[in-house]
């Protein structure tokens, strides 16, 4: 009886394993008012989220939330999309949020995950897709509003660091209905032209609703398809739009996207004088050891006595030469040895040679057979002749020859009287002929012994 019970938290263990099998239940996007907001020391953030019929317990953990471009608060609404399970020491079912967004820009953000879910697929965010940034731009392109504060910092920032830089702007919209359709032609336009090495493409800092153009589909597209590299500079250190995933590079700042896209003169300035400090010491070093190498030249014997080096080499060009032709005679002696072997293997070998041998060897073997021939004829005539004496002392025509005589009745062989009767013909074989004869009378003897 007692088998039945299980444990309670078996029985919690079992309901959190429901949860987590229902994949309605792994992403959830839900949207209600906050209460009990706490943040634990340790950065997750606790608190209920509710609306007028229902209320749940949920947590963010620190990785999640320390991104949030906002504070959460007591009586905030927001929308929050993460999974549904239960914690197994209290027994109850929370909400785990991954993340968190004000309402009020609710269709926005699903919008915006949802983009960024389809072009991830489509791999527009893999890094070997991102071009390198050049290091020392001659031509730069700056596709943001004329008017803002974004263009100011970018300019004052390329002039100040590398100001022989050329800057090309181009003026687009960055919020409001056309902004999208004017950032992406823009790209196109820079592309066409041909003459920048990169691209900055981005706006100051502002709510979702006015970085929306930059979370556009055709924004995103045009970044991926252009030939130049491009640098997103949109809004502050925590705004992430969808064009800070397509593009090569992203800054956090404007200012900061100036500072990636160009070096600073006085590092140049300071790697030119390394440079040239390292090629002169290089320059010395091999100009050094070329000058020792010529005087260690001058010295030598060979320009300190030219005339007795050529004797010398002379003398030596001469052994040289005795050499080679003594070594010439004997590779030919050689050559010539080897030349006789090869001609006495090639006649050896020849096919007239080996018909010569083919010829005597079947004269041999014509001779051999004719002799194991007349050898086995003499072996069969004596054989034979065994036999036929054999045969002979065997016949029962031998016999007749002696008086003996073979009687028949009708091709019956007759060996006793009790086979014939009174007028059967017998047919009587003798040595030299038949005889044809009536049966008269019989008389039968007793031989048993």
């Amino acid at each position: 009886m007692q088998d039945r019970y299980v444990p309670i938290s078996s029985v919690t263990r079992y309901i959190k394993r429901l949860f987590e099998g229902d994949k309605n239940l792994q992403d959830v996007w839900v949207k209600g008012e906050l209460s009990n907001v706490k943040l634990h020391s340790r950065g997750h953030l606790y608190f209920t989220l509710k609306d007028e019929n229902s209320k749940v317990n949920a947590v963010m953990f620190a990785g999640n939330n320390r991104f949030l471009p906002f504070k959460p608060a007591d009586g905030m609404k927001v929308l929050i999309q993460g999974e549904m399970s239960v914690y197994e020491p209290m027994g109850s079912y929370q909400l785990y949020a991954r993340t968190m967004q004000q309402d009020g820009v609710g269709n926005l953000f699903l919008a915006y995950e949802e983009l960024k879910k389809k072009l991830e697929l489509e791999g527009l965010f893999k890094e070997e897709n991102k071009k390198a940034i050049p290091r020392s731009p001659s031509e730069i392109g700056v596709i943001t509003s004329p008017t803002g504060a974004a263009v100011r910092d970018i300019m004052t920032t390329i002039k100040r660091r590398f100001p022989q830089a050329r800057i090309t702007l181009f003026p687009v919209l960055v919020q409001g209905p056309g902004a999208a359709p004017s950032i992406a032609n823009a790209i196109y336009q820079a592309n066409d032209l041909g003459r920048h090495q990169v691209l900055i493409v981005g706006r100051g800092g502002g709510s979702i609703e006015e970085l929306w153009a930059f979370n556009e589909e055709t924004v995103a597209r045009a970044i991926f398809q252009s030939g130049i590299p491009v640098i997103s500079a949109v809004g502050h250190e925590t705004d992430f739009t969808i064009a800070d995933f397509v593009a090569d590079l992203r800054a956090p700042t404007p200012t900061a996207a100036a500072e990636m896209a160009v070096p600073h003169n006085d590092e140049l300035r300071d790697r030119l004088t390394q440079r040239e400090y390292r090629l002169k010491r290089v320059m010395n070093e091999y100009m050094q050891s070329r000058r020792q190498r010529v005087e260690r030249l001058n010295k030598s014997y060979a320009f300190r006595y030219p005339a007795q080096l050529v004797k010398q080499k002379e003398q030596q060009l001469d052994r040289m030469m005795d050499a080679l032709k003594k070594r010439t005679l004997q590779t030919k002696e050689q050559k010539s040895v080897s030349l006789a072997s090869a001609l006495r293997q090639l006649k050896y070998f020849s096919p007239e040679g080996q018909l010569e041998k083919a010829k005597k060897r079947n004269a041999d073997l014509e001779k051999q057979l004719l002799k194991e021939f007349y050898r086995s004829l003499d072996l069969q005539k004596k054989d034979f002749a065994q036999k036929i004496s054999r045969l002979n002392a065997l016949s029962p025509l031998a016999v007749m020859e002696r008086g003996y005589s073979l009687v028949y009745e009708k091709k019956k062989l007759i060996k006793s009287v009790k086979q014939l009767k009174k007028g059967d013909t017998l047919k009587i074989n003798v040595k030299d002929g038949k005889i044809t004869a009536a049966v008269t009378e019989l008389e039968e003897t007793n031989n048993e012994r």
